[in-house]
Formats: structure tokens, sequence, C-alpha cells
């Protein structure tokens, strides 16, 4: 398995990375997989959204020597001094730091814009001005649109359907420009409906997994938005995990690239709900509440992840169910 050969040179040979948005869901999972592999990690974060209780977590998993080669920056990637101060010294970046959310995008487009684009912009010519090995950056399936076809393949997009799919594809527009105009390359990370430990619960926009576990165990209403038959392409922390390092570290990259990030599956929102209550055991009560569909959301959604397979060596380890087993066991 390539990511198991990259670990093991990464382990023997540590680098210095640094993740943006560190302290929140995927940006923690990212630090606490790289201190475990003995890399040194510069973690910055606004907590906006993310959350000191995410960096208390992975202090207590990864233990005290691996955490003495991590240094936290308390900063805002829109302010560009911040970004250049950030990037010093790097090898990789990890760029996950954004304000994310359909809705909250549509309720606040300026903030959404300032922190996705002008941030975005503000760490990509911070690290070509650095120089850095490799610049990888979440991106989005939100980035297909209005694209009838399934499975979604990288290099056929629709048109937007709310202001962070906008924001999403212009990083991508700014990543390809910045290839062709200063040789600087980047990979963009097209997640699809990422979840794990640590993703919050909490919020108007929280994800969906996170805010149904807790309804579930709770025993509050879970609100299902539409008829419950909207899908999605599941995928599981880990997995996440895994391509990013791959991407980072992979030597054989000619240009700019985009990939997805899922697990190539399709699963309905009453299949997702029925899921959780059985690894919950609590197959009894739920009360469940139809509503109306949300402004924005795509349909249904399911990656080809073919590209990432065959160009990356991405092996994704969970597929939703047993990801989704591994959260809740």
């Amino acid at each position: 398995m390539k990511y198991n050969e990259i670990t093991e040179k990464l382990s023997a040979s540590p680098k210095k990375w640094l993740v943006t948005g560190v302290a929140g869901f995927i940006g923690s999972n990212l630090l606490e997989t790289l201190l475990g592999l003995g890399q040194t990690v510069v973690g910055l974060d606004n907590f906006s959204t993310g959350h000191q209780h995410n960096l208390d977590a992975v202090e207590k998993i990864v233990g005290k020597d691996n955490w003495s080669r991590f240094t936290f920056i308390k900063g805002d990637i829109r302010d560009y001094e911040t970004c250049v101060s950030a990037v010093k010294n790097i090898d990789y970046v990890l760029h996950q730091a954004a304000l994310g959310s359909v809705p909250r995008s549509i309720a606040d487009p300026i903030n959404t814009n300032a922190s996705n684009i002008t941030g975005f912009l503000n760490m990509l010519n911070a690290a070509k001005e650095e120089a850095v090995t490799s610049f990888i950056y979440a991106a989005s399936s939100s980035t297909y649109g209005d694209h009838p076809d399934l499975p979604k393949v990288e290099e056929k997009i629709g048109n937007p359907l709310s202001p962070y799919a906008v924001t999403k594809l212009v990083n991508e527009l700014y990543a390809d420009v910045f290839y062709r105009t200063y040789g600087f390359k980047s990979v963009g990370l097209r997640y699809f409906n990422v979840f794990g430990p640590r993703q919050d619960p909490e919020g108007a926009y929280a994800a969906v997994i996170p805010k149904w576990v807790s309804a579930v165990k709770s025993g509050n209403t879970v609100y299902i938005n539409g008829d419950g038959e909207t899908s999605r392409d599941f995928c599981y922390i880990d997995n996440v995990v895994q391509i990013n390092i791959l991407a980072a570290t992979c030597e054989t990259l000619g240009k700019n690239e985009v990939y997805n990030v899922a697990v190539g599956g399709q699963t309905s929102l009453n299949q997702l709900i029925e899921l959780i209550k059985e690894n919950l055991r609590q197959n009894s009560f739920t009360d469940i509440v139809y509503r109306d569909f949300r402004t924005g959301d795509v349909r249904h959604s399911k990656a080809s992840i073919e590209k990432a397979k065959s160009q990356l060596g991405y092996d994704p380890q969970y597929d939703m169910r047993s990801g989704l087993h591994k959260l809740l066991s």
C-alpha cells in the first residue's frame, strides 16, 4: 500500500508541515497523525470554527514528546503577514482553514468570501513566495454544482449553487492560474461529506452526522431536510488524512491537479439515520421530522475516485458503514 510506504519514509526522514485550520475537525485529525509520525507541525487557527478542546484532545492522544514538536499560531488567514510568518521554513502546507457550510454562506456571503477567497489567496501567495515543496488545499464537492452526472468526475463541473460553492471554485481557478503564471504547483482535494471524531455537533451549521448522533443519543428530534432520499458519498476522516499526506509527498505530479476525496458510495439520509440508530443500539425510538429542502443543496452526490487511486495511490480503508461503526463504537 502506497500510504504505508510514504509514512515509513516520513518517520525515517521527518518534514515540517503547516496545517491551517488546525483546531478544526479535519485539521486536528491531520495534526494527530502527523505528530504520531514524528513530524514537526506548525498550526494556524483563529478559532472562528475550531476549538481549543480539539487541540487539547490531540495533545492527550499523542503524548508530551510528540506534542513538543507542535507550534501553534493564533491568527487569521485574512491577514497576509500572518500567512507569511506561518509558512517560513515549511516543507508542506495543508490548507484546511475556511468558513464551511452552504447555509452559512447564504446567510453571510461577505465573511465566507473573505475567509475562503481572500484568505486562500493570502496562503497561496505566501506559500509560493516561500517556495514550499507542496501546497495542498481543501476543495469541495460543492464545485460540481448542478452538473447532473453520477459519479462525479473531476473534469465535469456545473454551475455553483451557493456562495460557498463559488468560493471553492475560485480557489481552484486561482490555483490553476498560479501554476500557469508562476509555475507553482498545488493540489485541490474535493472533499465529499467528511465525518469522524471531533466533528462539532453544535450550532446552526453543524454537519449532519455529528448533529444526528447527538440527537439520537439525547433522545431529541432528528430533522431531515426534504424527503430523506437526498444522497451523499460520506467519507471517513482517516481516508482524508491518507490522501492529504499522499498528495503532499507525491513527486510525480506535473501540474496543478484536483482530486475527489470520497469512497465512491451513495447513502441516502433515510439510510443514514437508520445506520446511526443501529450503531447506537437505539432502534426503538427516534422522533424524525421531515421539513423543506434546504436552499443550495445538491440532490445526489457520488464520486469517482479513480483519478486519486491511479495518480496518488489513494486506497480508502473505510467505507461509510465501517467508518460510522468505528466512530460510534
